[in-house]
């Protein structure tokens, strides 16, 4: 009997994400015959009591989409299962290992990652990480290289590198996987995807939401640690990396891991040239007032809740090519995308009279609110009277084959992908150790650097793009950031 067994079964990241999208799964029958899913967490409470509380979440879910149905919850409850454990004691999780037997098993561990040495420390003594198992990690897994060894050691110890699977949920876009498809399924794209044709990159991830009461952890983190080291350098590699040989896990991180590892230090002396540390402060905000990070916290600090960041990756693909990421909270809007602005034409026969301006191409690629890809390129008005009148066309490349006049499909939960390929085991989307290892030195070296230079975070206002330095990080280089509306 293949088994799940998800370490902190019944928290938010359980309720919102992991047992909806194991719902969605089982409703297009995607999920093993026999397969158990077991919630495994500290609460004591019956299983009915966890199959009622799981079955609101999923109908909460479901139903919008209109995909609720007797049936497919009847084939889900008859998979699910509770125990009340300490995952830290070996001798806790002993009825666990009873419970599963000696098949297969997957495990997630949607806790703290403090945790998780302990934790594996625990399964490897009760039997549940024999060659038949997986573990699946969530990010951020420690707050530095050195933390992230001291925990990856013991998942180490207790299983080997094919067996565990680091989770990036944004991996699990659908259109984070197009960008690979579109890449290096096209052969118009990929001959331009160099410094001779492309003029820079940016990526942005943008959350309207403050920290509140997250702020424990937010202060230990931040947004440099949060955000940009894990999702947005995994964006980066994507769009940076090398043609895999083939789409082999191993290829892919691979080609990965080379992107990460020439990246350009960032040292002290450059720090505020080439960085944007931020934080909040109270002030109006979306027809109310909202506190700024310090008050929520109750005292001063200088955590960053915003981080704006140039960085060059140092290989002949990208030689001169700057890469601009910027993320933060209490922004105008959420909104996350990834703009690759191609070069402006080497000479015009456009500019004279009153033909239009020529705008340079621009792919964008966004991944929520919405997901979608479009091209910017340049077109001919039509009419009579237009002559050779120039005008900008944005064609979006995410109506594929299904035609722009029909229903788009229901929007995944990413991870329902990362779900389904734990579960067979396909790693291509999941972070290998020596990926996170090159991420986290990076990021280390940006802290550091923030430190020797004495960097301290900007005060920016609610409902801004973050302090004004982040514009200057472009102006000065004769760019500017993507509007919502190009």
């Amino acid at each position: 009997m293949a088994a799940l067994v998800l370490f902190g079964g019944g928290g938010d990241l359980a309720m919102r994400m992991l047992l909806p999208s194991l719902y969605f799964l089982d409703h297009e029958g995607r999920l093993a015959d026999g397969l158990k899913i077991i919630g495994a967490a500290r609460s004591d409470e019956s299983r009915d009591e966890y199959v009622e509380k799981v079955r609101a979440a999923c109908r909460s879910k479901a139903e919008p989409d209109g995909v609720w149905d007797a049936t497919t919850w009847a084939r889900m409850e008859a998979r699910l299962d509770y125990l009340a454990v300490d995952a830290t004691s070996p001798e806790s999780l002993k009825p666990l290992k009873d419970k599963v037997g000696d098949g297969p098993i997957t495990s997630f561990l949607a806790v703290s990652p403090s945790l998780y040495a302990r934790i594996v420390s625990a399964m490897k003594a009760a039997g549940l990480a024999e060659d038949n198992c997986r573990v699946v990690l969530e990010k951020p897994v420690g707050r530095d290289l050195k933390s992230f060894l001291e925990i990856d050691d013991a998942v180490a110890d207790a299983f080997d590198e094919d067996q565990v699977f680091r989770i990036d949920h944004y991996l699990g876009k659908e259109t984070v996987q197009n960008l690979i498809a579109l890449r290096f399924g096209n052969t118009v794209f990929e001959p331009l995807w160099n410094a001779q044709n492309i003029d820079h990159v940016q990526i942005t991830i943008g959350e309207t939401v403050g920290v509140g009461d997250r702020w424990p952890y937010y202060d230990e983190y931040g947004a440099l640690r949060d955000m940009l080291q894990n999702h947005m350098l995994q964006l980066l590699c994507l769009v940076a990396m090398e043609p895999p040989s083939d789409l082999d896990p191993e290829s892919v991180r691979n080609e990965k891991v080379k992107v990460l590892r020439s990246l350009r230090p960032i040292t002290f002396e450059e720090a505020e040239r080439v960085t944007v540390r931020g934080q909040y402060v109270g002030g109006p905000f979306e027809g109310g007032t909202v506190k700024g990070y310090d008050e929520e916290r109750g005292l001063d600090s200088d955590t960053e809740t915003f981080v704006a960041i140039r960085a060059d990756i140092d290989n002949w693909r990208w030689a001169g090519v700057p890469f601009f990421m910027r993320t933060g909270k209490r922004l105008p809007e959420k909104r996350t995308e990834i703009v690759i602005q191609f070069k402006p034409l080497p000479h015009s026969i456009f500019d004279s009279g009153d033909r239009g301006e020529v705008e340079a191409n621009r792919m964008v690629i966004e991944l929520q609110p919405e997901e979608d890809i479009s091209l910017t390129v340049m077109n001919k008005k039509a009419g009579l009277d237009a002559r050779m009148q120039l005008q900008p066309i944005k064609m979006s490349l995410t109506w594929g084959f299904r035609g722009k006049d029909e229903t788009p499909p229901r929007r995944r939960i990413a991870y329902e992908r990362l779900l389904l390929d734990a579960l067979n085991g396909d790693s291509t989307l999941f972070v290998r150790r020596d990926e996170a290892e090159q991420a986290w030195k990076w990021v280390d070296e940006v802290s550091e650097a923030w430190t020797d230079g004495h960097v301290k975070p900007i005060e920016y206002a609610p409902g801004s793009w973050g302090p004004t330095e982040a514009d200057y990080l472009l102006e000065r280089t004769g760019r500017a950031w993507n509007t919502t509306d190009a």
